[in-house]
């Protein structure tokens, strides 16, 4: 216990140059007012707490299972608010805002399309995840399948993907912890992702679970207060909170309407949200922290609902940014784009359910939110990170170098060694993404997941006929070309590496890269005549007995 207590102790003395940046002037695009003492007072007091879950957790964690899944003793009650606070992140709360701030109606489909992929993993993956998986999705997607392959790919894809998603979180934190405490982003930035990696490397899934559903009640209580309260000041009228929003916003009634967004990259996106959220592997994770297939159902049903309610609250709470923070004049400041002069929120639109906050609760609710926001990226970065460590400790050391023979200490140190590399590969990608809108980088990782992970995934569990072949070079194909589309498409090409068009027209690329590789998957599969091939479809009928039952599965007693 001593050494847990100095490696502690050393993540906060870690923490300590980049705080100590917050008594220096402002620096980078964040212009702050005056320092909100209550909302510091606030976030060292949420910091304090959960690095004490994390050492009450890192006492109770001794086994691999322990490490990745919280030992399955985690209720559907529970889990069902944790997955909610993983999924709520910083596109959600900041990002989704945001869009709604900017856009008006046309940040509806970020909403609607980050909530209906819910359905999908109710119906179609939960108990089966459940029954046929211990600790990450490529347990299910290499099943019946050749292992090192498929683990090799799904270690990869899920790489990729915790990479793009944990680019959106640093860049939220780091924007609001620059408003916050006046130190400069990169600062920020480096605290972020020194907190995170102190949550996974001595608290596992379990401080992560409790980090997530604490987060989940302060962030669902916050943002409902923030939409009573904007609701409050038109007389709990949607109709005159419009009204007053078309009044105030530049583009007038243009915002109560769908915008000029290209169908097809309209559609895309839809896809990416729907079908990511079942690809995403920090969330299909969470499946394996319950005791049996019935819980993981609650917990769908759970985060579903939560999860549904928050959305609405967004839409309110972008609205109500519209409304009441606007063209205020202390809000607001004007920065030069382009050799522009142009108008925007301090800390740039990512920032406008804290200015609201401000707005309809003062200082001190302000501190609230802010430190709920914080604690919203930290819970969801520690996931992706115990997720991506997984990836390389569970799926590439244990299962394809050591063939399965690893001993659960060494996987557990591999497992450690990968969260803190991925921690400095978070905090260089917050850097280098300073500008992007939070919630289109997360949109972005879930076209990647819909592309490479769902496919795979889906047809492993559905479809008799598929083979290693055509899972790994289907899910390969589905990886790149999602890859490949995004860097050619107008978010890198252009606003990142500053050409001047944009060689890929589309922002999401998920309609061509998922369908391609469907496609591929199947066709590969159908034309592999291999004796391999023919051995793995005949084992498909056990498997659909073991999704179906439970019968094999850890927990499968309790059913």
């Amino acid at each position: 216990m001593q050494q847990i207590r100095l490696k502690l102790a050393a993540c906060a003395a870690a923490l300590l140059p980049a705080l100590a940046c917050a008594a220096g002037a402002i620096e980078g695009d964040v212009k702050q007012q005056a320092t909100n003492w209550h909302a510091i007072i606030m976030f060292f007091v949420f910091v304090a707490f959960t690095l004490g879950i994390t050492y009450w957790a890192a006492r109770r964690t001794k086994s691999a299972s322990d490490f990745y899944a919280a030992g399955g003793g985690i209720t559907g009650f529970q889990n069902g608010l944790a997955i909610a606070g993983d999924y709520m992140s910083a596109a959600s709360f900041l990002g989704i805002s945001a869009l709604v701030f900017e856009k008006g109606y046309d940040g509806l489909i970020y909403s609607m399309g980050f909530l209906v992929g819910w359905p999908i993993i109710l119906f179609l993956v939960a108990e089966r995840l459940r029954n046929l998986g211990k600790y990450t999705f490529a347990d299910v997607a290499s099943y019946r399948l050749q292992q090192t392959p498929v683990r090799s790919f799904a270690a990869l894809s899920t790489l990729v993907v915790v990479a793009i998603y944990l680019i959106a979180q640093m860049v939220g934190a780091g924007k609001l912890i620059q408003l916050l405490f006046g130190m400069s982003y990169s600062s920020a930035v480096l605290m972020v992702g020194v907190l995170m990696v102190c949550y996974v490397l001595f608290g596992g899934m379990l401080a992560t679970t409790w980090v997530q559903i604490i987060k989940a009640v302060l962030l669902l209580s916050g943002a409902t207060f923030m939409a009573i309260m904007v609701l409050s000041t038109v007389g709990f009228s949607p109709e005159m909170m419009f009204e007053k929003a078309v009044a105030a916003h530049s583009k007038g009634a243009a915002i109560m309407a769908p915008g000029k967004a290209d169908p097809i990259d309209s559609i895309s996106l839809g896809l990416a949200l729907m079908f990511g959220t079942a690809g995403l592997p920090h969330i299909l994770m969470r499946f394996f922290t319950v005791a049996d297939a019935k819980e993981a159902r609650k917990s769908v049903f759970f985060a579903t609902g939560f999860i549904g309610y928050f959305y609405i609250l967004t839409f309110i709470i972008g609205f109500g940014a519209i409304m009441l923070v606007l063209n205020h004049p202390g809000m607001m400041e004007t920065v030069v784009k382009n050799g522009k002069s142009v108008t925007q929120l301090i800390g740039g639109n990512n920032m406008a359910a804290i200015h609201l906050a401000d707005a309809v609760g003062g200082d001190i609710f302000l501190g609230f939110i802010s430190a709920v926001a914080f604690a919203t990226i930290l819970a969801v970065v520690a996931g992706l990170a115990l997720s991506g460590a997984s990836a390389v400790s569970h799926d590439l050391y244990a299962s394809v170098i050591k063939h399965g023979k690893a001993n659960e200490a060494d996987e557990i140190r591999v497992s450690k060694i990968t969260t803190v590399v991925l921690g400095v590969v978070a905090i260089v990608l917050g850097l280098v993404f300073e500008k992007q809108n939070i919630a289109f980088m997360v949109g972005l990782a879930f076209s990647i997941a819909a592309s490479a992970n769902f496919p795979v995934l889906f047809l492993s569990m559905f479809w008799k006929g598929l083979t290693t072949r055509g899972a790994v070079l289907g899910g390969l194909v589905g990886l790149l070309t999602a890859v490949v589309l995004i860097v050619l498409g107008p978010t890198v090409w252009v606003e990142v590496l500053k050409h001047e068009h944009a060689v890929f027209p589309y922002k999401n690329p998920a309609i061509f890269s998922m369908t391609l590789a469907f496609v591929t998957t199947w066709l590969i599969s159908v034309l592999d005549s291999s004796k391999q091939a023919a051995l793995e479809k005949s084992k498909f009928e056990a498997q659909y007995v073991r999704a179906m039952t439970g019968i094999g599965a850890s927990g499968a007693s309790k059913h």
